[in-house]
């Protein structure tokens, strides 16, 4: 066989796969035109200078973008007023460094946005709906001039209120509704009128190194996201005034990972629907008084939730599951894992918030939550590698307190007990399949109340618990519970006793190894 060069093998290949039509370097696809596209909104007629209305410019730019197959319009520097944008398919919003979109402070100059479902407001500053492949990045700045907005009222749809009387007249940051293909990058987004970005139905959302502080108006939410799929969001930062991370619905296929929170409420919030197949990992959370990963509900199908190698330092709650049950609902398969955080004694105003924040009784001396009602139960729950330190400074008369029949969010229940609930470290009531595997409850002021409460609680497995001591009639104290193995246990301090048993449904609850010698009755 004979020898050819390199040189004419390449040619000889090349020569093939171009008269084979494989490869054509004489012309580019208008795919990969749309690529390379751009469309700059000074050549549009917008003006940066802080004072110029350019809300037409910058919709011309989308448009034609979007009308040419695609492609990126340009925010270069400086700023640009403006107020609803409608983004649209294959259209990449693109903000400089050295670039700015600026809310118009003037309510008369937003529109909702068409297609978006009303439900919490639809008036907003950007927006997509029934989209593909719409992007927003850039290391510029998208600020919605939300104090322009601000007149003391919020939604009123917390607990109870039912959005009676409340303030929905008033532009979302973003709003991204039944879009494909959607992306988040690098940009901060600051300052918004209502929550900051909205995401309700989509699929395929890749969110990563984004930027949020929004604390100028009531409810400041971060991030919903309503009934999608396939979401993946990494490297966020997000402060805010309401929920963080709040995820509602019917959320499947979510992963959130290498992000850092803070906010007044919570952070992860989940709420009715089919939440399941989710897991976030490598998480900062910090002074955060609103329960920082919160479950409340009632008729619902949520399972398979995983929260792993997160610190929080200074919250309230800081776990929290509340579920009234229904026909068909479940909360199943929920697993928190290496999980370092510390407690404080109640809420703490944050000082770049200007407006005053009510603080709730139940929210004082907070524990680990796990609450169902009647007839349903929590199924598969599981701690493991978790390590707590509470502020402590409970009470002998909470520890005596009997636990209202109520499925609410944390402070809802804990209201109804002034001073907080009963136990320091954890209240648990109808679980079915408990694991505490390495878990550590530690107190700094002097406790009147046990380490935890085990009511209505079945086949629980204990396995290497730490836990300190207080003036508690007992450490641990299980009412009704049954099928209860604790094995090689520590008492960190002394403890009257280290674990009693309540009620005529107690049985099979068995205690194993450990070094329980600070317990006075030993």
């Amino acid at each position: 066989m004979k020898e050819i060069s390199r040189r004419k093998w390449l040619g000889v290949f090349t020569t093939a796969a171009v008269g084979a039509g494989v490869l054509n370097t004489s012309s580019a696809s208008a795919a990969d035109k749309a690529k390379t596209a751009t469309f700059n909104i000074k050549d549009y007629g917008a003006v940066g200078d802080g004072k110029t209305l350019n809300t037409k410019a910058i919709q011309k730019a989308i448009d034609t973008c979007h009308q040419q197959n695609g492609g990126t319009v340009i925010i270069p520097a400086g700023v640009f007023i403006c107020s609803t944008l409608e983004l649209k398919s294959n259209v990449t919003l693109h903000v400089t460094a050295g670039g700015k979109l600026l809310g118009s402070p003037k309510r008369e100059d937003y529109t909702a946005g068409k297609g978006v479902p009303e439900s919490n407001g639809n008036i907003v500053f950007l927006y997509a709906a029934n989209a593909n492949n719409v992007s927003i990045e850039g290391k510029g700045t998208i600020d919605g001039n939300g104090l322009a907005f601000y007149n003391g009222k919020g939604d009123n749809t917390g607990p109870g209120q039912r959005g009676i009387g409340g303030n929905f007249d008033r532009p979302h940051l973003a709003v991204f509704y039944q879009c494909t293909d959607l992306t988040l990058r690098d940009a901060k987004l600051l300052a918004s009128a209502y929550h900051c970005v909205r995401i309700l139905q989509c699929k395929h959302v890749h969110i990563d190194g984004i930027y949020i502080y929004n604390r100028v108006n009531k409810n400041n939410d971060g991030f919903h996201f309503n009934s999608c799929e396939y979401v993946h969001m990494i490297n966020c930062d997000v402060l805010c005034q309401d929920d963080a991370c709040a995820l509602f619905g019917s959320n499947k296929f979510v992963t959130i990972t290498n992000c850092s929170f803070s906010t007044r409420w919570a952070i992860f919030r989940f709420g009715g629907g089919q939440s399941q197949n989710i897991t976030i990992t490598n998480c900062l959370i910090y002074e955060t008084y609103g329960c920082a990963i919160k479950i409340s509900a009632g008729k619902a199908g949520i399972e398979n939730l995983s929260f792993s190698n997160i610190t929080m330092r200074n919250v309230t709650g800081p776990i929290g599951i509340g579920f009234s049950g229904g026909e068909g609902a479940f909360i199943r398969n929920v697993t928190f894992s290496n999980i370092r955080a510390t407690v404080v004694a109640q809420p703490v105003p944050h000082p770049d918030i200007h407006f005053e924040l009510n603080f709730k009784e139940g929210e004082k001396n907070s524990c680990i939550t796990l609450n169902a009602m009647g007839s349903h139960y929590l199924e598969n729950i599981s701690f493991s590698d978790v390590h707590v330190k509470y502020a402590g400074g409970g009470t002998a008369e909470q520890a005596k307190k009997v636990v209202p029949e109520i499925a609410a969010e944390y402070f809802g229940v804990w209201d109804q007990l002034p001073g907080g609930p009963p136990a320091y470290g954890m209240y648990a009531r109808n679980v079915k399949g408990l694991t505490l595997q390495n878990v550590r409850f530690e107190h700094e002021l002097p406790e009147a109340r046990p380490a935890i409460i085990l009511d209505n609680v079945e086949d629980a497995a204990i396995n290497g618990l730490s836990i300190q001591g207080t003036e508690a009639d007992a450490a641990i104290r299980c009412i009704n519970s049954k099928d209860i193995l604790i094995t090689a246990a520590r008492l960190l301090s002394p403890a009257n006793k280290f674990l009693l048993t309540t009620g005529d449904q107690c049985r099979n609850i068995k205690v194993e190894g450990g070094d329980l010698s600070k317990e006075k009755g030993a």
